[in-house]
């Protein structure tokens, strides 16, 4: 028998929520999705350093040798975002998903702008805008830009969405597709009920996402859904047949490794529980159906404050590693002048006798105990980290 991930994707297109290379080749999905939060995740590890490394060099020249380091780690933020994504679409056939700062979500102008500078960094790499979405909070503000956008060819992916007013508002808005965030809902449900658990067909989340669906199936919107942020495989199971799911590694390798029958629950064709008429929804009454819906406007603004402490966390970690290879160039030059004042014979050592400094200094550099000092202790005493230096 087929694994669940094999009949999921035939019916569902599978996007994997992960900015992690290695997770996204081995698992093979047919989109994929990356934010601040996981391009944070990703820099943890060593496998990623050196293009973080060779992003905040190029950033630095980009900005100017007398740039402030918040202009550089803007710029490398940016350039992060796209080689990541750029890496990520030579993996997978379809899409990727590449957020714009959380902190622009009120703000449609500047979201616009953003969107433009993203969009034309992955034209300059030589990548279509067809192969990219912008990731955009479904705020009001939010909506009105991805509406301008799309209207220039650029698509958007509409995220942080709880409620069917966001949705339809976004669809309205021509918008590309929308991310209904499955596991937040469920999480505030329970936090705010007491109830500990739900079987999958009462989810609230996953109710909200048929609810959303077969709204726009019965009203034709174009908008794709894309359930996002799943708590267990039931909700992933119980939302088979949605446009799009964005699944987590951990949940792809729990599908592949389960064999057994997948029923498709959400299909165009077969719709229940259909609406009968339209929500009407412009400024005013999308502020008054948000202002109705504890939930879906206490989690989008938690949500927005999340992901802009996303991007504070990742500021402040490129912003710890760029003194650190600033740093290296200071410490170098410094290690390269003690080095050419106290090695007379230029032999690429310096011994005690060569040494124009104390006997105690000396011996605290030495510390090999060989009698000579060689250029890594000198970098090392000063406190550059030798593997950079080395570089």
């Amino acid at each position: 028998m087929a694994s669940l991930l094999d009949q999921l994707s035939a019916m569902t297109t599978v996007v994997a929520d992960t900015g992690d290379l290695e997770a996204i080749r081995r698992l093979t999905p047919q989109e994929a999705t990356t934010n601040p939060s996981l391009i944070l995740a990703a820099a943890q590890l060593s496998d990623y350093q050196g293009l973080i490394d060779t992003t905040l060099r190029q950033s630095r020249q980009v900005a100017g040798a007398a740039a402030a380091a918040e202009e550089v780690i803007s710029e490398a933020i940016d350039e992060l975002s796209v080689r990541f994504g750029e890496e990520i679409l030579k993996v997978v056939p379809g899409r990727v998903s590449t957020e714009v700062d959380a902190r622009l979500s009120y703000d449609t102008e500047a979201t616009i702008r953003k969107a433009r500078q993203l969009i034309g960094r992955y034209e300059a790499a030589g990548l279509s805008r067809e192969r990219v979405l912008i990731k955009i909070a479904s705020t009001w503000e939010g909506i009105k830009a991805a509406q301008v956008l799309e209207q220039e060819g650029i698509h958007c992916n509409l995220t942080l969405l709880f409620s069917l007013a966001q949705a339809v508002a976004c669809a309205e808005a021509g918008v590309t597709l929308i991310s209904p965030f499955v596991g937040r809902i469920l999480d505030w449900y329970k936090k705010h009920t007491g109830r500990q658990s739900y079987a999958g067909p009462e989810d609230p989340g996953v109710l909200s996402v048929t609810q959303i669906f077969t709204y726009f199936k019965t009203f034709g919107h174009q908008t794709q859904v894309m359930g996002a942020s799943f708590r267990n495989m039931e909700e992933i199971i119980e939302l088979a047949g949605c446009d799009l799911l964005t699944i987590a590694p951990k949940f792809l390798d729990q599908l592949e490794r389960t064999e057994e029958p997948l029923v498709r629950k959400l299909d165009p064709a077969n719709l229940t529980d259909a609406p009968g008429s339209r929500l009407q929804v412009n400024e005013g009454s999308f502020a008054e159906l948000m202002a109705a819906d504890a939930m879906a406007s206490e989690k989008l603004d938690e949500g927005i404050r999340g992901f802009s402490r996303a991007i504070e966390a990742l500021e402040a970690q490129l912003g710890h590693r760029l003194a650190v290879l600033e740093g290296e160039a200071a410490f170098a030059h410094a290690a390269q002048e003690i080095f050419l004042l106290n090695d007379l014979d230029g032999d690429g050592t310096i011994t005690r006798e060569e040494w124009l400094g104390t006997d105690a200094v000396f011996d605290a550099l030495d510390t090999d105990h060989d009698g000579c000092l060689k250029p890594e202790e000198i970098r090392s005493a000063l406190g550059a980290p030798l593997a950079l230096s080395a570089r």
